[in-house]
């Protein structure tokens, strides 16, 4: 089945302009395009009605500590999270803060994230998160860009707040703590002109106060989110009501597409950063379902036993968290006895097989699902029906594992915060789109543009370019940056900077990216994004980053290897009493990772520019808090050639 139709025909280019691919929609839309419900204005709109319709569901849950020991689930029902939210609503108005201006809300999320979240949405005010992991610099940085008068934070976050001041002062008036507030920092803040308050004593403020909620327009901004960026300053992304809701809307067509659909009886573990568009728009989404959304516990070691206890039936993750669950579960079978091993082994080729014929995951091996593939549902929770990767691309080997094993329906997305979060999916059971995004949703235009200067042409044999979108979920601009605006969209079309490939099937494979490019000093060009994802398909390494520059007529990498793979390489191979950190200095260890990443290159038929020649192995995984990568596992390469600056002079040295 093909699963795109044409709506307007290619344009070929005239030397000046590169030539353009067709325009093409969901073949579900081709008579139009998706709308949102005509009665739905805002999120609050979707929130108010869950309410209505189910006021004692459980809406917000978080496991509380006693005596040092996580318990069980506590919630708050629609009901109560709304009559909070009304509260927080009037407090601040109280201070002063109408429709059209903006609140910041900073730290880990919470069920206080999403009651002001909703207090926000209700009065038209502008929502304007702030990463969990931003530094106090890029905090200061966007206090003052959107001119924030308030500024919600996590407890132990208010501390970064307070560091902004005075350079913040100018705007920021307010700061309201999500639990406690200190003698020192209210000293602080006063001193500076601050009202400081803790949640508590914020609820009460507007106590005596009926402020009636504004009328609110889908036209009218809802939020205001600042993307890292892998460069520069962080850039406020402009999301209106109507691109939320076109969003929050199309989902349901997604789960529609296997019989499925989203009830008030699911559950949403929330642990992706809610200041990402990826994850607001999943909450949203359960929120206008009525559905239960529970908290983590913000530790990546207890993920696990947060999943037990919660049970969620929607799993949404990053490639990172999934490739810490295939690694995971990889290394238990390789060091599980022969039998076990063979059994799982069996298992999966069985099943894999019948799901490469067209039968469904929950049909293709119902006898192996209970006795081997049980094990890992219930490491998941035991009820997870959906699995959904976004945010970077999901490497082909872990999907297709996971799509067998899980006993989950498996999807990976591809969407910006300036699409809203979701532009393509991909179709669960359909084993041909394991390593594409799938095709469109039903709300989004897409189109190829040739990139002449990298050989990709939209109107080849096989289409490629870069990926245009055009609907009504993209963004209205960037916050006090029209200039950049004018970069990106051009005759209503937003430029991804991302390059795909069409499938014949109609779905589409991010395969480059158009600004990671660079020319070696032999004048050869090298898309570094698309090797990296060719490289990252060893299986002993976790993550790579490679490097090249237009002075050296090579590519060099520095690669994070996989503890576990690692380990069990040096044990085979005579290597003993050695620790993780030895072992990656180790010159047989980069011996054998240099010869896996060429003899890749070789099955890859890469040309021999783009094989790599020197390797470091970093035994410290890239993270964000070395500024090494954003919020979204995306690697910042001036951050990254900064920090191993003195390793990359080492590597060329060594290949001379």
């Amino acid at each position: 089945m093909k699963y795109l139709v044409e709506v307007e025909p290619a344009i070929p280019g005239d030397g000046e302009k590169p030539s353009v691919g067709p325009t093409y929609r969901n073949v579900l839309a081709k008579d139009g395009l998706k709308a949102p419900p005509e009665e739905i204005n805002s999120c609050w709109d979707f929130f108010r009605l869950s309410v209505e319709k189910y006021p004692n569901n459980r809406m917000l849950g978080r496991r509380p500590i006693i005596d040092g020991k996580a318990g069980d689930y506590t919630w708050l029902t629609y009901k109560e999270a709304y009559d909070t939210a009304i509260k927080v609503g009037a407090s601040i108005r109280s201070k002063g803060i109408d429709k059209g201006e903006k609140s910041g809300i900073y730290g880990a999320n919470s069920p206080e994230w999403i009651i002001t979240m909703e207090a926000c949405n209700a009065h038209g005010i502008y929502c304007v998160p702030l990463y969990d992991s931003l530094g106090a610099d890029a905090i200061e940085f966007i206090i003052n860009h959107a001119e924030l008068k308030i500024v919600f934070a996590e407890e132990k976050k208010v501390v970064e707040v307070i560091k902004t001041i005075p350079q913040t002062s100018e705007y920021l008036k307010t700061i309201v703590s999500f639990g406690k507030v200190t003698e020192d920092q209210r000293e602080e803040a006063e001193k500076h002109g601050l009202s400081i308050y803790s949640w508590d004593e914020f609820l009460v403020l507007g106590d005596g106060h009926n402020y009636e909620l504004p009328e609110i327009q889908k036209s009218d901004l809802c939020t205001l989110m600042y993307t890292s960026g892998t460069t520069g300053d962080p850039k406020g992304v402009m999301l209106s009501n109507e691109s939320l809701i076109t969003m929050i809307s199309g989902m349901d067509s997604v789960v529609q597409t296997v019989n499925q659909e989203l009830t008030d009886k699911d559950v949403y573990l929330s642990y992706l950063p809610l200041a990402h568009a990826f994850d607001r728009i999943f909450e949203e989404w359960f929120i206008s379902h009525g559905a239960a959304i529970g908290f983590w516990r913000g530790d990546v070691k207890l993920l696990v036993e947060d999943l037990g206890a919660l049970k969620p039936t929607i799993f949404c993750a990053v490639p990172r968290v999934l490739d810490r669950i295939y690694s995971g579960l990889t290394t238990k079978i390789s060091s599980g006895g022969l039998l076990k091993k063979t059994l799982f082994n069996f298992s999966l080729n069985h099943k894999l097989g019948s799901m490469r014929t067209g039968v469904g995951h929950e049909k293709a091996a119902p006898f192996f699902d209970k006795l081997v593939f049980s094990k890992v549902k219930e490491g998941l929770g035991g009820k997870v029906r959906f699995i959904v990767s976004g945010a970077a691309p999901l490497a082909k080997h872990v999907e297709e594992f996971l799509r067998v094993v899980s006993c989950a329906f498996m999807l990976q997305g591809y969407g910006l915060t300036e699409t809203c979060a979701g532009s393509f999916i991909s179709i669960p059971n359909q084993m041909q789109m394991l390593g594409t995004v799938g095709p469109p949703l039903q709300h989004t235009e897409v189109r190829l543009e040739s990139v002449p200067e990298m050989e990709y042409d939209a109107l080849g044999n096989t289409p490629r370019g870069e990926v245009c979108i055009r609907g009504k979920t993209l963004f209205s601009g960037y916050y006090k940056r029209e200039d950049l605006l004018k970069e990106v969209m051009i005759d209503g079309w937003f430029h991804t900077g991302d390059i795909g490939e069409l499938q014949k099937d109609g779905s589409l494979k991010i395969i480059d990216r158009k600004k990671n490019i660079f020319k070696l000093s032999q004048g050869e060009y090298v898309a570094v994004e698309n090797l990296e994802n060719i490289y990252g398909l060893v299986p002993d390494l976790d993550m790579i980053w490679v490097y090249g520059n237009s002075f050296e007529s090579c590519l060099v990498a520095v690669a994070n290897p996989n503890e576990q793979t690692l380990k069990r390489w040096a044990e085979n191979n005579g290597i003993d009493g050695q620790d993780f950190v030895a072992l990656c200095a180790n010159p047989e260890a980069k011996k054998y990772i240099l010869g896996e990443l060429t003899k890749l290159a070789k099955q890859k038929k890469l040309k021999g520019f783009e094989f790599i020649r020197a390797v470091h192995l970093e035994p410290v995984p890239f993270d964000m808090e070395r500024d090494l990568l954003t919020p979204t596992y995306k690697k910042k390469r001036p951050q990254l050639l900064k920090y191993y600056q003195t390793v990359i002079d080492d590597l060329y040295k060594s290949t001379k």
